[in-house]
């Protein structure tokens, strides 16, 4: 149960009933309307702008409407105060027992406590991680990775149909050097002695297994062959090891892709050639000489015709070159085609997440989906700002195995999948963020993802320990009687509850706003509020978790703490993230 979305719908049949009786206009629109937490605990338990939503479509004063919409609130069942603060808002009480009912919704649905229909089942394709298969991943993916996969996760719970999908960067001059990379590790491992890696191939010793596995596949067949007879067999043979090893990467951070497109496939099949052409049929590609660069030009800069998108009819900065003077495919084409794939594949709307590098790039790709669909698909780029890895406040070393950067399988095995995962989405992804070794993996309140399975671990230990000391109180606790319920009146167990409840109007506000960093606030807030009335236990016995002399209260503490782990589960499972049940 979604309180404040029922509170919204009360106003709306509020509303309705106004118009019925003309005290309202019928014309009155009621879809912005919102109920949401007041700024301020003092000011009530919801907080509603109804009444400046009507008043600035009748033009009347938003006080006057509110004290209109509030007589007909007084008369809810489980509204015990109604009050108009501020230009027009209406602050609303509710009853104990509307916030002590909660935590039967809460308990019954369990991790899919906070599920919603907003997305109706729209299908979503989120485009993430699709690093070049050059490599085992680095660090520099790993923040992309979890952000897409954590990001599909809350629209997924938010009702949309969600599709991830990783980009196969494999053609191009960059994998024909990968190739003869190999080869010299093939070489290498038939026995001959290479030397160092010539500058402008890769050096890491993952390319090494490459090289045997070559080796056992050929044989020396290629050992002395002209580069024109193994290049194809070897970058085929060495792209699937590659990808294999990126999956395995991926794997261990708990992601896995639905879908793999492949940029040589694209380009093979004419599907270049067939989305230019679509482009060509609406007039937006033509030949013609760009502008020079903005600023001070280039000495290796010349005019030159080209052919190019216009990319400015649909709000870039300028037009942009899907073929060079030498008739050969810039980078952007073959992702023009991969776009177009995309839309064919019915789905209403698309999201890039990219490195912070790619901040050019959006523009660009904006007005080609909008172009190829007559703004009938969005497309949405998300960027990823940097993190920075340290040690002890120390820049990390790079890595001996991959040669020039650290790899993300360094880093999950050293503080594991779920810290990993955490701390990348304690930040909104735009903004950069510190990973200090020494920090994450500290057990104290500072340490964020700590905290969170603290309180859950904490949980975990009450009941068990109940169990032990009043194993009745547990068998009660059961029940998930109003009877029961209405033993919590504390002012902080009922903040606790509110919070609770606030889960499912936050996944639907996050996943709008794509937003899955507000899972780990929201997470750590009520660890906060958990950890915060156990400290009130310290000091009065009567507000512990398990108080000897009273089973009822036991029991329905017990219950509280319950509908806690789930809430702290659900978000948790958001994130990739596994809930402990201790802590060593």
């Amino acid at each position: 149960m979604n309180i404040f979305k029922k509170i919204e719908r009360e106003l709306q049949l509020i509303v309705s009933q106004l118009k019925s009786q003309s005290a309202l206009p019928e014309t009155v629109i009621t879809t912005k309307i919102e109920a949401t937490p007041p700024r301020e605990a003092s000011h009530g338990d919801i907080a509603t702008n109804a009444a400046m939503v009507i008043a600035a479509q009748i033009g009347k004063n938003p006080k006057e409407v509110a004290a209109l919409l509030a007589e007909n609130l007084k008369q809810m069942a489980g509204i015990t105060n109604v009050e108009i603060a501020g230009p027009g808002f209406i602050n609303l009480t509710l009853a104990a027992s509307i916030w002590q009912e909660a935590l039967v919704d809460i308990i019954d649905n369990g991790q899919d406590y906070g599920n919603s229909d907003i997305g109706q089942g729209q299908k979503i394709n989120i485009e993430f991680v699709s690093a070049n298969p050059t490599g085992p991943m680095h660090v520099g993916h790993g923040r992309g990775a979890v952000y897409g996969d954590a990001l599909a996760t809350l629209l997924t719970k938010a009702g949309y149909d969600v599709t991830r999908e990783y980009y196969i960067n494999d053609a191009g001059a960059q994998v024909d050097k990968l190739a003869e990379s190999v080869h010299l590790r093939y070489r290498e491992a038939c026995g001959e002695t290479i030397g160092e890696i010539p500058e402008g191939l890769y050096p890491g010793d993952y390319l090494l297994p490459v090289g045997q596995l070559i080796k056992e596949r050929f044989g020396d067949k290629y050992l002395n062959a002209a580069r024109e007879e193994w290049l194809v067999p070897i970058r085929t043979l060495t792209l699937e090891a590659m990808m294999k090893l990126i999956k395995s990467d991926l794997a261990a951070l708990g992601i896995h892709h639905n879908v793999f497109s492949s940029e040589r496939e694209i380009t093979e099949k004419g599907e270049v050639d067939e989305a230019l052409a679509f482009l060509e049929s609406k007039g937006l590609i033509y030949r013609g000489i760009l502008e020079p660069p903005k600023g001070k030009t280039p000495d290796d800069w010349e005019p030159r015709e080209q052919t190019l998108f216009r990319s400015t009819q649909f709000g870039d900065d300028c037009d942009r070159p899907v073929k060079k003077s030498d008739g050969n495919w810039t980078y952007f084409a073959p992702d023009i085609a991969y776009h177009f794939d995309k839309c064919k594949r019915g789905f209403s709307k698309l999201i890039d997440v990219l490195g912070a590098d790619h901040g050019g790039y959006a523009k660009r790709i904006k007005a080609v989906v909008q172009a190829l669909t007559d703004g009938k698909v969005t497309l949405d780029v998300k960027l990823c700002q940097l993190v920075k890895f340290m040690r002890g406040g120390e820049p990390l070393k790079m890595s001996k195995r991959a040669g020039t950067f650290v790899t993300v399988r360094e880093v999950v095995d050293e503080v594991g999948k779920d810290v990993f995962r955490f701390i990348m989405l304690t930040r909104k992804n735009d903004v950069p963020l510190d990973f200090d070794f020494a920090k994450v993996m500290e057990q104290s309140k500072d340490n964020p993802v700590f905290y969170v399975q603290y309180a859950h671990a904490r949980i975990r230990s009450i009941i068990r320990n109940a169990g032990t000391e009043l194993p009745e109180a547990v068998t009660l606790s059961d029940n998930l009687s109003p009877h029961l319920l209405s033993r919590l009146t504390h002012p902080e167990e009922l903040a606790l509850i509110r919070l609770m409840c606030n889960w499912p109007r936050l996944v639907e506000s996050a996943a709008t706003g794509l937003e899955p960093h507000r899972v780990a606030f929201y997470l750590q807030e009520v660890a906060a509020s958990l950890h915060g009335f156990w400290n009130l236990g310290n000091d009065d016995l009567g507000l512990r978790f398990i108080v000897k002399s009273d089973i009822e209260l036991t029991a329905a503490r017990i219950t509280l703490v319950r509908a806690v782990a789930v809430v702290i589960a659900s978000g948790l499972r958001v994130l990739g993230v596994e809930p402990v049940e201790e802590l060593r």
